[in-house]
């Protein structure tokens, strides 16, 4: 394993990544940006950031991690944590969080400096007005963030 470098990605081929390595998701509809974690030729994960998801976190300074995925390569997720966030500072924006199942233990994200701050309970998008099948985890969740 060498040095980790960020490369930019297209959306198709971070989406192609998450489809073929994440464990328990799919890819998003979209991003504003993604961006790669290459060792040497290899990608070896993604990270996939758009608008949040919470309506009452879109407020036009915040953008959100909506997937980030590796093959397990040792580092990979804080090293893309950390790119996301440098990103997203040097466009402009104030802050960019993420969430996570509460079983994982947000090691990564604490090691790339994210501050814990929210426990959201966790709930299914179907209603009655529109149904949906739940295809993803609805456990309660934690809520990271980093500020500029």
């Amino acid at each position: 394993m060498g040095r980790l470098v960020a490369s930019p990605i297209s959306f198709n081929d971070a989406a192609a990544f998450v489809r073929k390595h994440h464990r328990h998701r799919t890819p998003p509809v979209g991003h504003k940006f993604s961006i790669a974690a290459v060792d040497g030729s290899e990608v070896v994960g993604v990270v996939i950031v758009g608008r949040p998801v919470a309506r009452g976190r879109d407020d036009g300074l915040t953008l959100e991690v909506t997937r980030l995925c590796t093959d397990g390569h040792r580092n990979a997720c804080s090293f893309l944590y950390g790119a996301a966030a440098r990103a997203t500072f040097a466009l402009g924006y104030a802050r960019i969080g993420t969430y996570t199942l509460r079983s994982e233990p947000g090691t990564t994200l604490r090691a790339a400096g994210w501050k814990l701050i929210a426990e959201v309970t966790g709930r299914s998008w179907s209603c009655p007005s529109r149904p949906r099948r739940d295809i993803n985890p609805i456990e309660p969740k934690f809520l990271w963030e980093a500020a500029a």
